[in-house]
């Protein structure tokens, strides 16, 4: 089917069947294009939690609300962003950029000094609110990946982050959540499934200028 096809097949699953799972190679499809996602100055400062687990997931339906999805699903995917981002995320990059393209420190060292200063010079607010823009770029990138992979997902906003941060111990890992993506295949009575898309004509959301 072609792109359009697939994004109107795309709904926000309401109920998973829990006998499918994701195949090895379609959950590395995901994390691919979650590595691949565009993002600001190149700086991945974005992490991704799978969490596999049914048991570990069962504890989180409470702290999302009571949405099964969260367990039901295949996996559930987890956007998280980095508690501190300094200027040592900016030397990372700049040395992952030097291995894999062989720039001279010549060409890197403005660019780099330049970007550090921005990081380091930028309130923490304004590096939370940042980083969480990052988060829906990467959550887009995946619900179109999705859909073209006739892979199900439900995007999420509605859970306690500070509690799931918890009880994933995400603050070993430096991380706090943003966003739960929990994928898999949509359960054959789901009844949102086969509701027609609500959108208004692209005349009313569309200006050409």
């Amino acid at each position: 089917m072609s792109i359009i096809e697939q994004l109107n097949w795309r709904y926000a699953t309401k109920k998973f069947d829990t006998t499918k799972s994701l195949s090895r190679e379609k959950l590395n499809i995901l994390k691919e294009a979650f590595n691949l996602t565009a993002v600001s100055y190149g700086l991945q400062t974005l992490k991704l939690v799978v969490v596999a687990d049914k048991i570990a997931r069962e504890r989180l339906v409470e702290v999302a609300y009571g949405q099964r999805q969260v367990v039901d699903s295949s996996h559930l995917l987890v956007l998280c962003i980095q508690n501190e981002i300094d200027g040592n995320d900016v030397n990372a990059h700049f040395d992952t950029i030097k291995a894999i393209r062989n720039t001279p420190d010549a060409i890197l060292n403005p660019f780099k000094k330049e970007l550090k200063s921005t990081v380091e010079d930028m309130p923490a607010d304004k590096k939370l609110i940042w980083a969480t823009k990052q988060a829906y770029i990467a959550l887009g990138n995946l619900m179109t990946v999705c859909a073209v992979e006739g892979i199900d997902s439900c995007p999420m906003e509605g859970f306690i982050p500070k509690v799931l941060d918890e009880k994933l111990e995400l603050e070993k890992h430096g991380l706090s959540s943003v966003l739960l993506f929990p994928v898999g295949y949509r359960a054959d009575d789901d009844m949102f499934a086969d509701f027609k898309k609500v959108r208004q004509p692209i005349s009313k959301t569309v200006v050409e200028l």
